[in-house]
């Protein structure tokens, strides 16, 4: 199965054979039936080391992101805190991209820190940037493209190159994009990782996070063994849930970059804008980027205000489809202020954001009704 669509219907997601149900079975257990001491049916014994309904799940994720191993996780932060304890220790060091998401810079400046893990943050479109901040000690340089909330656009291919000559492994962030629209591991990267929270799942009714490792099998298994001993993993109902959702994530996907570029036309030559984050936007810096390494150019953009913070806070308040709430991804439209939500955290650090900043989850709703929601909002 080569097609995009065709894969995220069907692989790992064989016909029951039991039964003959098209949908993967929901298997609410804990524990299997042994066929004799240590006899195992298909590997299954207990369902935080592996359930089939989060089987099912791990296979799709590791067919559409192009990789050898995906491991479904509780949330998007449980699978970055077990990557990053499998391949840091104390003394290790990680280079974090200047334009992140606050709850990875969190974690690794507040929780990592606590047992001996220092981080850099570094303009990831900075080849020298990023050369500077290598240490001897770096294990992962961590990139998010395109970056949540400023929809920068780094070279993925570049920095495998840059980061594999340090001896370090390059992870990326793939949430904004989605493996619809790109697929770092083919770039070189060395792991990605997803809340499957936003795009994969869809209908913003379950969080979970990913790994997917490339071509490296010890990793994958280091990480399989850190899943299983850490135990934060995705139960069997969010499984099902995201496996849903996977289902359509290119149609959906398709509705959602449609809408979003008619809105950053929109706000393009809206007299309260002062300027709009969108890769798809030709004078956006990373445009040529995005064009060569995405197959499109997502749903989510950000713009800033001309009247600053106030009227960033106004805009975010007034809206009627546009929903006021953090995360992103869901078929509905939301509407944040990344300063005082989403990166709150990031305030006072190399990463704070723009106060004057708003970040928009474009929704697959009609585009005529978030165009004329988001006029009255700004008018």
């Amino acid at each position: 199965m080569t097609g995009f669509n065709t894969r995220a219907i069907h692989a790992g997601q064989e016909p029951d054979p039991a039964t003959g149900a098209v949908i993967v079975p929901l298997h609410l257990t804990t524990t299997y039936k042994q066929d004799g001491v240590g006899g195992l049916r298909g590997g299954y014994e207990y369902s935080r080391s592996a359930n089939p309904t989060r089987t099912a799940l791990e296979e799709v994720l590791a067919a559409l992101e192009r990789g050898m191993r995906g491991l479904a996780f509780a949330s998007g932060l449980a699978a970055e805190d077990t990557l990053l304890r499998t391949v840091c220790e104390p003394g290790s060091h990680v280079v974090l991209g200047g334009d992140a998401y606050g709850g990875t810079f969190r974690l690794i400046s507040r929780v990592a820190s606590r047992w001996g893990v220092e981080h850099t943050p570094a303009d990831l479109n900075d080849v020298d940037a990023l050369r500077a901040a290598i240490r001897p000690s770096t294990r992962v340089v961590w990139c998010e493209t395109p970056t949540n909330p400023l929809l920068n656009v780094a070279d993925i291919a570049l920095l495998a190159e840059v980061a594999h000559g340090a001896g370090a492994l390059l992870v990326v962030d793939n949430t904004f994009a989605s493996p619809y629209l790109q697929q770092p591991l083919t770039l070189g990267a060395d792991v990605v990782v997803h809340s499957t929270t936003k795009y994969l799942g869809g209908h913003s009714d379950v969080v979970g996070g990913a790994l997917v490792v490339g071509d490296d099998a010890d990793l994958a298994e280091r990480l399989a063994f850190s899943q299983n001993a850490m135990g934060a993993v995705a139960g069997p109902f969010d499984s099902w849930l995201v496996l849903r959702g996977i289902k359509t994530l290119g149609v959906r996907m398709d509705r959602h970059q449609v809408n979003a570029a008619r809105v950053a036309e929109f706000l393009l030559t809206h007299p309260a804008v002062a300027s709009v984050r969108y890769p798809g936007l030709p004078d956006h810096p990373g445009h040529d980027i995005a064009a060569k390494q995405m197959s499109g150019s997502g749903g989510m953009l950000s713009f800033r205000l001309a009247g600053g913070e106030e009227a960033a806070l106004r805009a975010c308040e007034r809206t009627r489809v546009f929903t006021l709430a953090e995360s992103l991804g869901g078929v509905e439209s939301l509407i944040e202020h990344p300063a005082r939500m989403t990166h709150a955290s990031a305030a006072g650090s190399p990463l704070e954001v723009p106060a004057d900043l708003v970040r928009l989850s474009v929704g697959i709703e009609d585009v005529e009704d978030l165009l004329a929601d988001l006029d009255q909002a700004l008018s």
